[in-house]
């Protein structure tokens, strides 16, 4: 099977880790079709790596800084509307800290044709291992195995150790084009950062596959190693406006079973990010706002969030084909 894919790389004031992962996207084995940066407003020069690359990508440039989230967002939007038709078709969504080893791509496609052959259809999406600068696997990027499996193989058997999961992480993600025209949606920009893979995987799998593939392998070059919650500072409010959004508004992205445990398992990671924390009054002041803006507010369109750059919405209204409106 040939594929089609169009590589999405989110970039924030970090131009010297965006060379680097660009180098791993032009060293892969298997190389994307096509490159697209989202510059997130940046100040130091992203633009100079860009147009210098031998890769030439193609670079969106937004006005305003949107967050992780928000990048995605246009990302995404703007590479669907390079997918060739008739073809099978596949985003790879990365942040610029993570840079791919050389097989990570093809790892990636093995597995989706394996789990073709073994499933009857292709998976909705696949993730790659991600490892930090010294070798060892990045906790908060290893999601837990699917339980129960409702369909499909538990694991593949050419692809090692590669098994089903309920969510994945935008670090080296592969999210099937058709899954995605399937929902109707895109992710929500207005989460800005955090929980915003999170809960489009979630989406997308409550019916879907994915598989989460350890032989596809990431450098992940974040600050410090350790999971998200270890000490996040102010950004902690983001966790916990966005989760309460998750629970008010994605419910129906989870079983009964499966809202209750995300509804435990959040209780005990912000208990823990309380205890670890360096200043715990900022988290609970964070805990605090972050409850009452999730409690009081609602995530806005993507359409309305990206009012100042009509170009991107434009891209982002055939995307999200109306249906991502304003939650009431």
């Amino acid at each position: 099977m040939r594929f089609f894919v169009v590589a999405v790389v989110v970039s924030y004031n970090r131009s010297k880790l965006l060379q680097e992962c660009l180098d791993g996207i032009s060293g892969q084995s298997r190389k994307p079709d096509q490159v697209l940066v989202v510059d997130n407003a940046s100040e130091d020069g992203p633009v100079d790596v860009v147009l210098s690359h031998p890769l030439k990508p193609d670079l969106i440039r937004l006005h305003h800084n949107m967050g992780g989230a928000g990048g995605f967002v246009a990302g995404m939007a703007a590479a669907l509307a390079k997918i060739p038709p008739q073809c099978e078709a596949y985003l790879w969504l990365m942040d610029d800290d993570v840079v791919p080893q050389p097989n990570a791509l093809s790892s990636l496609l093995n597995a989706a044709s394996e789990a073709y052959a073994d499933n009857g259809s292709w998976p909705a999406v696949l993730g790659s291992e991600a490892v930090w600068m010294d070798g060892r696997v990045h906790g908060m990027n290893k999601p837990h195995r699917r339980l129960p499996i409702r369909r499909g193989r538990p694991q593949l058997q050419t692809s090692a150790h590669a098994y089903q999961v309920r969510s994945l992480s935008f670090v080296s993600c592969l999210v099937n084009v058709k899954a995605i025209q399937a929902a109707g949606t895109l992710p929500r920009a207005a989460f800005f950062l955090w929980n915003d893979d999170f809960e489009y995987t979630t989406r997308l799998l409550k019916t879907g596959i994915g598989y989460y593939v350890p032989a596809s392998r990431v450098w992940h070059k974040t600050k410090v190693f350790g999971s998200s919650d270890a000490d996040p500072g102010s950004r902690f409010f983001y966790e916990v406006r966005n989760k309460i959004w998750m629970f008010r508004f994605s419910r129906g992205n989870f079983t009964t079973i499966e809202f209750l445990a995300l509804l435990l398992a959040t209780g005990r990671r912000w208990l823990l990010t309380f205890i670890r924390a360096h200043d715990r009054r900022q988290i609970q002041h964070c805990l605090s706002r972050g409850f009452k803006a999730g409690m009081s507010t609602h995530p806005g369109s993507n359409h309305d969030l990206f009012a100042q750059e009509p170009e991107i919405q434009a891209l982002i209204d055939r995307a999200d084909q109306g249906r991502q409106a304003v939650i009431r």
